[in-house]
């Protein structure tokens, strides 16, 4: 991550409350550094969008103090804090052809006629729109207005750049090619981005690192694969991608690894992430591309018997379904070689302990 120890953008105990009773974000410090790729991640009404607003100068914190480049930013109005917006809504002027869309933000600061011309033929090569300069918004796709609005956010060099839910309004092949597009235009610029989504897709295939938020608190900050592989709490073990969980209680502590007894299986090893202590409920995640199918005996710690009760074909992977001791288990196995499975077979499932992780009871 570029700058790792290099705060740009800093956020200092900062609270928001909108009637003076219910905190919406609650006592956040975070640290952006120069370059970084951040996305708040969460559901609605975590709190992420407040804290983006906060940044733009959009909303006003109720309590603390925002920094960027080591500038307090708590008295400065959005229009003079040098930050690029794009929104899902693409908010682009709908009687003002693309040229003069992005020739806004840089009347409004006072450049040059050539240097005006020379941002924007540059901005549109830069989103490879280079031909439609002449064209309305309304003659455009879904896809390319939306590029014409991160075109506009860059086009007058600002040291940062806010996104909110920019690729909601698009389909799904429109919103992958875009993930792939700011990313692009990302590490070719090393601008510093906060992002702002519910779709933990995007976050991970676009972020240096995620913060995800809910009621108001960030409950993990990590890289993609750290919060992917290593959730640290219930909470984001549920949200961040597909996960297999099982409630249980905690029967053996033995230092990073313990012993969960679940209803109807029998007994699990796990690592130990959230577990309290012996007798204390915890609640099992287990990512379905950990579970092997036939493990061959005594390879895996965690061996049960298992019936297969349904399978999903998803292209590049089969979604297997299967019953164990009266809990359901998804398991995702690659379809390079094809499934040899068929529904109602009986066959051993196995896991790795470190593949287990036992977290607080959510």
């Amino acid at each position: 991550m570029p700058g790792a120890n290099d705060a740009f953008v800093k956020f200092s105990d900062v609270q928001k409350t909108y009637d003076g009773k219910t905190l919406v974000v609650k006592k956040l410090n975070l640290d952006i550094a120069r370059g970084e790729f951040l996305t708040l991640l969460g559901p609605s009404g975590s709190g992420k969008t407040t804290t983006l607003m906060m940044l733009a100068g959009f909303e006003v914190p109720t309590q603390g103090r925002i920094f960027i480049d080591g500038r307090a930013i708590d008295n400065l109005p959005p229009h003079k804090r040098d930050i690029g917006m794009v929104f899902q809504n693409y908010a682009l002027f709908p009687h003002m052809t693309v040229e003069e869309n992005l020739a806004f933000p840089l009347k409004v600061r006072k450049r040059g006629k050539m240097e005006i011309k020379d941002r924007i033929t540059r901005a549109l090569d830069m989103v490879r729109l280079g031909d439609y300069g002449k064209r309305l918004p309304g003659q455009l796709s879904g896809g390319q207005q939306q590029r014409v609005a991160l075109a506009r956010a860059l086009c007058f060099d600002p040291n940062l750049v806010l996104m909110d839910e920019p690729l909601g309004a698009l389909d799904k092949q429109l919103r992958d090619q875009m993930q792939l597009e700011i990313r692009r235009i990302h590490k070719a610029l090393g601008v510093t981005i906060v992002y702002v989504t519910h779709d933990q897709s995007e976050a991970l295939t676009m972020s240096d690192r995620i913060a995800v938020f809910n009621d108001g608190l960030i409950h993990q900050l990590a890289s993609p694969a750290g919060l992917y592989e290593q959730p640290q709490n219930a909470f984001v073990a549920q949200f961040v991608g597909d996960n297999n969980l099982l409630r249980g209680k905690v029967i053996d502590m033995d230092g990073a690894s313990c012993t969960v007894e679940v209803s109807g299986m029998g007994n699990v090893h796990a690592l130990v992430i959230n577990a309290e202590a012996v007798g204390r409920p915890v609640l099992i995640s287990l990512r379905p591309e950990r579970v092997k199918l036939n493990p061959a005996p005594g390879s895996l710690p965690n061996t049960l018997n298992a019936r297969v009760e349904e399978l999903i074909y998803l292209g590049d992977h089969v979604r297997v379904r299967v019953s164990v001791g009266g809990h359901d288990l998804v398991i995702k196995l690659p379809n390079s070689d094809g499934v040899q499975v068929h529904e109602g077979a009986q066959l051993t499932i196995g896991w790795k302990t470190q593949d287990c992780r036992a977290l607080d009871a959510g």
